[in-house]
């Protein structure tokens, strides 16, 4: 059996995948740094944007990311991370073209979602409410939901989302926690952070909405660690 080698298909954006990145070392309770993934990380921000492709119809990322895909197996990643939650749109064409399998982030999502009484925030692109890749999943889960108007997402979601990937961090979190505020107060219990930007931004203002949100890029780092000692036990 090969050694296990986690590939991280990144650059959506770049700083998600070092979020993502950090907290897989931060989640990983180790007694030394030998105890820690081995992980190759493709960082490639020029992929086209998801979200515009769905959205506005712009350009396929799926080149881009097959791309990455074959770069990380040719390298020998036994498993593969996506910490990108619009990408995921994509997943089947990427899993069958990868001989590593892949995690989902929506399946590493709603195992950290818990309680199904809760009332969740859906907190995504346009992109990704378009795709249904939650909004499908918590149907059949029979799990209640709430999404941002229109207007919630052409002023606060989406621009919030850009200003940290344009690294205005602070501002993107203020737009970010402020589209959040609207989904609480139409009755969500419980966000789901389904852009892997948002939490960063967050983090940024220190926002108290962290401790009652589904961090999806922390999830996804869950997942691998649970994956990686089940194959090292």
């Amino acid at each position: 059996m090969s050694t296990p080698l986690l590939g991280v298909l990144g650059g959506m954006g770049p700083l998600a995948a070092v979020d993502f990145a950090r907290k897989l070392l931060a989640l990983n309770k180790v007694e030394t740094e030998q105890q820690h993934i081995p992980t190759l990380l493709w960082n490639v921000p020029q992929i086209p944007d998801r979200q515009l492709a769905l959205s506005r119809g712009g350009p396929s990322p799926l080149p881009a990311m097959l791309q990455g895909i074959a770069v990380l197996n040719a390298a020998g990643a036994t498993r593969i991370a996506i910490p990108c939650n619009t990408a995921h749109h994509w997943f089947d064409e990427l899993a069958a073209a990868s001989k590593a399998p892949l995690f989902h982030i929506v399946d590493a999502t709603l195992a950290q979602l818990g309680d199904k009484q809760e009332i969740v925030g859906l907190l995504a692109t346009r992109g990704a409410l378009q795709s249904r890749l939650y909004q499908d999943r918590f149907d059949v889960l029979q799990q209640r939901y709430v999404v941002n108007t229109e207007d919630e997402l052409d002023e606060l979601f989406m621009p919030g989302c850009y200003a940290i990937k344009h690294g205005k961090i602070v501002e993107g979190g203020r737009l970010l926690e402020a589209a959040a505020q609207r989904l609480l107060a139409r009755g969500a219990t419980r966000l789901v952070l389904a852009c892997t930007e948002i939490a960063t931004g967050l983090e940024s203002l220190n926002s108290p909405l962290l401790a009652v949100s589904v961090d999806t890029n922390a999830a996804l780092a869950h997942a691998c660690l649970q994956d990686w000692y089940a194959q090292n036990e």
